[in-house]
């Protein structure tokens, strides 16, 4: 009797764990590009309706949305990242204009068409694996997924997580268990020949939905009870939709995703769930809808509510603390050591010299993906990445550069055709060949040929004098013909073909990615033929010799159709009998273009103007330190340190050039104090005025340095604003001056 009370009080308590219990559920979600993005809908239905995730197997897509919530990101955070995410920069490899380096952003502007061929060091053509190789890709996932850097195992997540690949040199499934996280998510989604496949261990990994795009069996396999099958694959296309090649080529993808995905499919039991969102409509390609997609996924799960709720688990404890595990951890770890992982052509000092991340601060990661994306600007690389790693108890920046297996030198090709609609047309083909990394301090050689109605030939050896590119050396050659018309009331009268051909050496800074100062020495030699006209006109025979100062400046985001930034570039040259030119003079030459939008519009304002005497430098002067002004107001840090570098350079260049007319004037002229009238005031007034130049040009200078170091805002520049104001008298006064000295 006893023992049957002892049995009987042992199971009392059997019922209410039994009705406690739950089994044990994973979430599948499976590959389907941008139709992936309707899993987000899928986590923020479960989520509202409290069903607790324990295990989660993705594909593709689904390896991204899964990785990230196995992380600890919420649905409502991932939502946030789809809209937000600029997805056409993301799925390219092209780093943001702003981040190029100078000489990089020099090659859009020689070539309308931006694709090139790449030859390797023994001469063979450079094919890449893949037309995309993922630089920016990973570059999302890295930053979203930096606070799992220290975790190598997959298990160890606020959700155990499974990401599938293939093998593309086997076939085999490669299921990531550990490992860096971002890399197994950027392997698992490589869709062949559009992604380049990532290579691990040794093996060369390629979309996981190749062999596996619903892993029902890779999440049984981590132990659950229950899945829940999310199935965004592409249907299958009627026959008279496959019209193209590109249509037949996604069908057989599509045809190899379904065979493997319906064979899962078949293993669901009873108690299973299968989620499939309405996606009729819906390409592969559709970055661009995402609200729709996300709301697709949603409605999706809502509709089985009631199926899901027998799967639900009362909030308690545990549950409590996998909602705090869930929440990402954004504290950034300082970083204690940087390392450098390179095969490339270029030394580690050059690319450790672009890595700003100070020691012992926590990692700042706006200021690393910039800097990822000048290194990758250089076209060095196939892929440059980072990642955060223990190693002796330290936070060690790990920065991997991978080195173009296709080949680091390039031939771009061009075509420019024109006609005037009055019978005359020309045309002009042209290509260039550059040979990168001729030694670890990134030197190359550039060589420029153009053919047709304007023939070109320039060659340029580049050789950096830092592991920075800093400064630098580069000498040149160069052979140009073109036809130079005398026309009449836009009649031609005559035609001359113009040829010259030379040498010279340039020495220069590069001024962060925006710009560069050049200074330089060039020989050239020249003459002009008649080819239409009186043929008893004589042929010219001249000789130049000159030197060249020259200032460029670059921050607009396309070369073609831009919507911000501005281009100015400014060249001095003063032509001298002592270099073999025929006569002494001088020239300068300013061009500007600035682009502004507003809204949908965008307007593009352009302008040039050069001349060969000395009285516009200063007036020109005002309207830089006005444009300088305005970039402080709006915070703008790059153009201003521009506009106002630009100001105290023309200011320079008119103390340099009243110079050389004080010299003239007394050498060839007799012209001094003493010489009358004339003499004294010439001197006098322009003597004064040269003063107040210099005096303003050098608080200027101070200004600029200041800024350089960071001073001055939109709210606090009385100091700028001042001296701003002193320059605009300095340009009243000479406008004066000249109209009093010179014209009357």
């Amino acid at each position: 009797m006893r023992r049957l009370l002892l049995v009987l009080l042992l199971l009392l308590p059997l019922p209410a764990l039994a009705a406690e219990a739950r089994p044990k559920i994973g979430l599948v979600l499976s590959g389907g590009a941008a139709r992936g993005l309707a899993h987000i809908g899928v986590l923020k239905a479960l989520d509202e309706q409290g069903i607790q995730i324990d295990a989660i197997a993705g594909t593709s897509m689904g390896a991204v949305v899964g990785g990230l919530y196995a992380s600890g990101y919420t649905p409502a955070e991932l939502e946030r990242i789809a809209l937000e995410m600029d997805w056409q920069q993301a799925l390219s490899d092209a780093p943001p204009r702003k981040d190029v380096p100078f000489r990089r952003k020099q090659d859009d502007r020689d070539f309308l068409v931006k694709q090139k061929i790449s030859f390797r060091d023994d001469g063979t053509l450079g094919l890449p694996l893949g037309v995309i190789q993922g630089q920016n890709l990973a570059m999302v996932l890295e930053s979203l997924l930096v606070h799992t850097s220290d975790n190598r195992d997959f298990d160890k997540l606020a959700i155990p997580f499974r990401a599938v690949s293939t093998d593309i040199a086997t076939g085999e499934k490669v299921v990531f268990r550990k490992g860096h996280l971002p890399q197994a998510i950027r392997a698992s989604m490589s869709i062949p020949a559009v992604f380049a496949p990532v290579e691990i261990d040794g093996r060369l990994l390629v979309d996981g939905g190749m062999v596996d795009n619903i892993p029902v069996d890779v999440a049984r396999d981590m132990g659950v009870d229950v899945v829940i099958v999310v199935d965004i694959g592409n249907p299958l296309r009627d026959r008279k939709d496959l019209s193209t090649v590109l249509d037949v080529m996604n069908q057989s993808i599509t045809l190899m995703t379904r065979k493997n995905s319906e064979a899962q499919l078949a293993t669901l039991k009873p108690g299973d769930v299968l989620i499939q969102p309405p996606l009729s409509g819906y390409g592969t390609t559709d970055f661009g809808r995402v609200p729709q997609l996300i709301d697709a996924g949603y409605r999706a799960t809502t509709v089985l509510a009631a199926r899901l709720a027998e799967l639900r688990k009362p909030k308690d404890l545990n549950s409590e603390a996998l909602d705090v595990a869930r929440t990402p951890n954004q504290r950034k770890p300082v970083i204690d050591a940087i390392r450098v992982e390179n095969n490339s052509k270029v030394s580690d000092e050059v690319i450790r010299h672009y890595i700003r991340q100070p020691l012992g601060t926590r990692l700042d990661l706006g200021r690393l993906q910039d800097d990822m994306s000048t290194l990758y600007g250089l076209d060095y690389f196939d892929q440059v990445q980072y990642r955060v790693v223990k190693e002796k108890k330290l936070n060690t920046l790990v920065i991997h550069a991978t080195g173009k297996k296709g080949g680091t030198d390039f031939l771009r090709l061009g075509l420019n055709l024109s006609d005037d609609m009055r019978g005359e047309s020309t045309f002009n083909l042209g290509g260039s060949y550059r040979m990168n990394g001729l030694n670890r301090l990134g030197a190359e050689w550039l060589t420029r040929v153009q053919l047709g109605d304007r023939q070109e030939l320039y060659s340029e050896f580049y050789q950096p004098l830092d592991v920075g590119s800093r400064y630098f050396v580069a000498p040149f050659l160069f052979h140009e013909a073109q036809n130079v018309d005398v026309t009449e009331d836009n009649d031609p009268l005559l035609r001359y073909r113009l040829e010259r051909y030379g040498y010279g050496l340039n020495v220069g800074r590069q001024i962060a990615n925006n710009g560069e100062i050049r200074l330089g020495a060039v020989q050239a030699y020249g003459k002009a033929d008649v080819r239409i006209g009186d043929p008893s006109l004589p042929d010219i025979d001249f000789t130049e010799g000159y030197y060249e100062l020259k200032y460029s400046f670059d921050t607009v985001d396309d070369v073609n159709f831009p919507h911000e930034g501005e281009e100015i570039g400014l060249t001095m040259r003063r032509y001298d009998k002592s270099l073999g030119s025929d006569d002494s003079y001088r020239q300068w030459d300013l061009r500007l273009n600035k682009a502004l939008s507003f809204g949908a519009d965008t307007w593009v304002f352009g302008g040039g103007y050069g001349r060969t005497l000395d009285d516009a430098e200063v007036v020109t002067s005002s309207f830089t330190v006005t444009f300088a002004h305005h970039a402080l107001k709006k915070n703008k840090r790059g153009p201003l340190r521009a506009w106002l570098a630009l100001t105290v350079l023309l200011g320079i260049a008119f103390l340099i050039l009243q110079a050389e007319e004080y010299v003239h004037a007394y050498n060839e002229l007799g012209l001094t104090l003493g010489a009358g009238i004339y003499g004294s005031t010439f001197f006098m007034l322009t003597g004064f005025h040269g003063a107040h130049v210099t005096l303003g040009a050098l608080i200027l200078g101070i200004m600029l340095i200041r800024i350089l170091r960071g001073h001055f805002d939109a709210e606090h520049h009385f100091g700028f604003e001042a001296a701003s104001w002193y320059w605009h008298f300095v340009d009243v006064v000479w406008i004066g001056l000249f109209i009093f000295v010179y014209v009357i």
